[in-house]
């Protein structure tokens, strides 16, 4: 049987399927379907030293290993979206899902750093299809608010994954070596693959799919860029990544080697930070459908604009102390910790209302319009650490500056999103001669 049929398959018999579960059910599980990308990102951060050992590379060859995971993620879901736009969303996440499995087993068995990052971003270009194909998904099944509410909820299970993932690497390293953090990633990605063939329905009808070829490609993102109010929400989305990733570059250098923190103090940091972003994230699932979203978000925005200005006054009363001889107070280090809150906890708002808002026109082109906002994320989140590395690391205030730079961006992107009533008709449907099947 073609794939076209299994698709069509599929698609019929989970019509019924979706209608009867529950949708808060189905983000749980989209949520644990995209966890396959964090938890192959921070699992094995830990076993870097031992990695490098173990393997007779060079120091630093580790960390090299994960930019090629980036590159691979990147290539993966700019490809990724319009294939599950044509092919449906079961069949690609459910092929990604297999060559992610196989690279992990691959990864667990290299004998050398090349092998090793080789099979690092087949698995990569295999983990892209559950990163960015389950955002389509909510975009199939629910719109408006009940999007916003969905996206929280998937939001929230990615939220936790981060902050285990780097414990329960470091959990299984103090047990036996770092290849099996690589068989247990195995395990996982079967355990997906059996979710995503027993469990997860088909949410793309075969009536909604779109032609896959170079020129309806190229078309498909032209329109999307095109379009003002997908553009300036997928880069609002974009630079709430942006801040994360400043954070999560520099927050080592900062609080390690500059205020003194142990690694387990810094950690258990981290899982503050992270509790505030997942709880924002729910708080704006219960604000959605009483508040506009599109109001929740521009209210975000400015908060997170107020926190990095208070970020950087602080960091520079830290600094100016720091150069006159003197170590922080406890009040200035909790007062930037306070401000960071504020800072990273609304992107657990502004992610996925701008990312829901992105894909609010498009349900035709969900997949591909998932793809260029979740690649825009990881090339801005880059950008984001290649900024860091290359300004000096005695200071907070770079981390705070750059911060607040990214806040400003959003700012300036809600003042140019368009206003216009919730049933104007969509960039898609206005325009014609849109590729469609």
């Amino acid at each position: 049987m073609g794939s076209s049929a299994l698709a069509a398959q599929s698609s019929d018999a989970s019509v019924g399927k979706t209608a009867g579960r529950s949708m808060g059910w189905i983000a749980i599980l989209l949520g644990v379907l995209t966890a396959v990308g964090p938890v192959s990102t921070d699992i094995y951060l830990p076993a870097f030293p031992e990695l490098e050992k173990s393997l007779h590379a060079r120091t630093g060859s580790a960390q090299m290993t994960l930019a090629i995971w980036f590159v691979g993620l990147a290539i993966g879901q700019i490809t990724m979206g319009p294939v599950s736009d044509r092919f449906g969303r079961r069949i690609p996440m459910l092929l990604g899902t297999f060559v992610y499995t196989l690279a992990s087993v691959g990864c667990a068995v290299a004998t050398d750093i090349y092998t090793f990052s080789a099979f690092r971003l087949v698995a990569s270009l295999g983990a892209s299809a559950s990163l960015i194909i389950p955002s389509a998904c909510v975009r199939d099944m629910s719109h408006g608010n009940e999007s916003a509410r969905m996206m929280s909820r998937l939001v929230l299970v990615m939220g936790v994954v981060p902050i285990l993932a780097p414990t329960l690497g470091g959990m299984v390293l103090s047990f036996t070596t770092w290849r099996s953090i690589f068989w247990a990633a195995a395990v996982y990605g079967v355990v997906c693959m059996l979710l995503i063939w027993r469990v997860l329905p088909e949410t793309l009808k075969p009536e909604n799919r779109s032609e896959l070829s170079p020129v309806t490609l190229c078309s498909r993102y032209l329109l999307l860029v095109r379009d003002r109010w997908f553009f300036t929400n997928a880069m609002i989305a974009g630079f709430s990544c942006f801040m994360s990733f400043t954070y999560l570059s520099a927050a080592p250098s900062v609080f390690i080697h500059q205020f003194g923190l142990s690694p387990a103090h810094f950690g258990m940091m981290f899982g503050v930070f992270a509790v505030c972003m997942i709880g924002a994230s729910q708080l704006n699932g219960m604000l959605v459908g009483r508040i506009d979203a599109a109001r929740i978000l521009g209210v975000s925005v400015i908060i997170a604009l107020v926190g990095t200005i208070g970020m950087t006054l602080v960091a520079s009363l830290i600094s100016e102390t720091t150069k006159a001889g003197g170590h922080p107070s406890l009040g200035l280090m909790v007062a930037l910790v306070g401000a960071m809150m504020f800072s990273l906890g609304t992107t657990g708002i502004i992610g996925p209302n701008a990312t829901v808002g992105a894909l609010a026109d498009h349900p035709r082109l969900a997949g591909s319009a998932s793809a260029f906002v979740v690649t825009l994320q990881y090339v801005l989140g880059a950008l984001a650490g290649a900024i860091v590395g290359m300004l000096p690391s005695n200071s907070p205030i770079p981390m705070a500056a750059v911060m607040m730079g990214g806040a400003v961006v959003m700012l300036v992107m809600v003042v140019l999103r368009p206003r216009r009533p919730a049933d104007a008709p969509s960039a898609e449907a206005t325009t014609p001669g849109r590729a469609r099947s």
